[in-house]
C-alpha cells in the first residue's frame, strides 16, 4: 500500500517549499518568511525526508528544482492559492479597515499622469495604507507573481507568464508632438513619413525595451525608424523635444498640450489611430479577489476619467 504522504504532513512545510520554489535562493526565502536561514535549512531537510527527494540542488547561482519538486509545485499551487483565497476573504472586505503597504506598478506614461489622481482615489476610501506607486521595470512581473507588487498597468505584453492575468481596462491614443516653432506645420502625420523625422521616445519596460513601438510599426511597412533620443523619464524626452526638431509619439494620457508648450499632430496608420490597449496585470490566483477587483477598479476608474 502506498505511502499516505499527506496525513503526516506539516502543512507548514508546503509554503516554505513554495517560497523555495518561487525564489531559488535561501536567503530571499528566509526574508520572506521573516525566518532565520538555518530555520529553513532545517524545513527543507524535513521535506526532503518526507518526500524522499532532494527537492532542490545547490548550483552557483542558488537553487535549481528536481523534477518532482516541479511537478508537486505545479500540483499543489492552485490549490494553495484557493485555500489562501477562502481565508483571506472570509470577512467583508472593507478598504476602509486596510492597513500596511498597497504597490501599484505603472508604465512611465501612466505613472507620470497618474499618480496625484491615483493616490487621492485610493486613499480617499483607504486612509490608512501606505501607497506606492512604482515605475514598471524588469523585476515587475516576477515581482506580481510573488506577491510582492499587488497589481500593475501596462500596455499588453505579448510574453506575460500564464500565471498572470492580463485584462484590457482602456484605451489609449498616441500623438506626435513637436515643439511649437517646428518647421512641420500640419495638423495629422501618416506614420510611414515618420522616418522624415528624428523621433525620441519613453522607455516602456516589457512593451517597448529593446525597440520603440515607432520602430516596430514603421518594420512593418518595411521602413526603418530614426532614433535620436530614448528616456525612461517621460519628463526627460519632453524637455529634449522642447528643444529640438525631434517628433515625440506619446500617449494621451500624459496631457502634454495642457503641461507643456509642444504642439500635438495627429497620428494615422493606414488612416486609423494609433491606439494601443492599457491592462491591468494581477495573479491568476487573486482574480476573484476583493482586493484586486477594488483597485483594478480604482485603476479603470482613473483611466478612463481622463479620456
Amino acid at each position: 500500500m502506498a505511502k499516505d504522504l499527506f496525513s503526516s504532513l506539516d502543512l507548514n512545510l508546503l509554503r516554505t517549499f513554495m517560497i523555495l520554489h518561487q525564489e531559488r535562493n535561501m536567503r530571499k526565502a528566509s526574508e520572506r518568511l521573516f525566518v532565520s536561514q538555518p530555520a529553513i535549512s532545517k524545513a527543507l531537510q524535513r521535506l526532503r525526508d518526507h518526500f524522499d527527494d532532494e527537492l532542490f540542488v545547490k548550483t552557483h547561482h542558488g537553487l535549481r528544482a528536481t523534477e518532482h519538486a516541479n511537478i508537486l509545485a505545479e500540483s499543489i499551487s492552485p490549490i494553495l492559492d484557493e485555500l489562501s483565497f477562502a481565508i483571506n476573504n472570509s470577512n467583508d472586505f472593507n478598504p476602509a479597515e486596510l492597513q500596511g503597504v498597497v504597490k501599484v506598478a505603472l508604465s512611465p506614461y501612466l505613472l507620470s499622469s497618474l499618480s496625484s489622481k491615483l493616490f487621492k482615489a485610493i486613499r480617499s476610501e483607504a486612509p490608512l495604507v501606505q501607497i506606492q506607486l512604482l515605475n514598471w521595470s524588469g523585476t515587475t512581473m516576477t515581482d506580481i507573481i510573488n506577491d510582492e507588487v499587488y497589481i500593475g498597468l501596462n500596455y499588453e505584453i505579448n510574453h506575460a507568464p500564464k500565471e498572470l492575468l492580463q485584462k484590457p481596462i482602456a484605451q489609449d491614443t498616441f500623438k506626435g508632438y513637436v515643439r511649437k516653432d517646428h518647421p512641420y506645420e500640419k495638423e495629422f502625420l501618416e506614420i510611414k513619413d515618420g522616418v522624415n523625422f528624428e523621433l525620441a521616445s519613453v522607455i516602456a519596460v516589457d512593451w517597448n525595451s529593446h525597440q520603440s513601438q515607432a520602430e516596430k510599426i514603421l518594420k512593418v511597412k518595411g521602413l526603418k525608424a530614426n532614433i535620436g533620443f530614448r528616456s525612461e523619464l517621460p519628463s526627460a524626452v519632453i524637455d529634449v523635444v522642447k528643444n529640438s526638431d525631434m517628433l515625440f509619439p506619446a500617449s494621451k494620457f500624459l496631457d502634454i498640450e495642457q503641461e507643456t508648450s509642444l504642439r500635438a499632430i495627429k497620428l494615422l496608420f493606414d488612416s486609423s489611430y494609433y491606439e494601443p490597449t492599457v491592462c491591468a496585470y494581477y495573479h491568476h490566483k487573486n482574480r476573484n479577489s476583493p482586493m484586486t477587483l477594488w483597485l483594478r477598479k480604482i485603476l479603470e476608474s482613473q483611466l478612463n476619467n481622463n479620456q
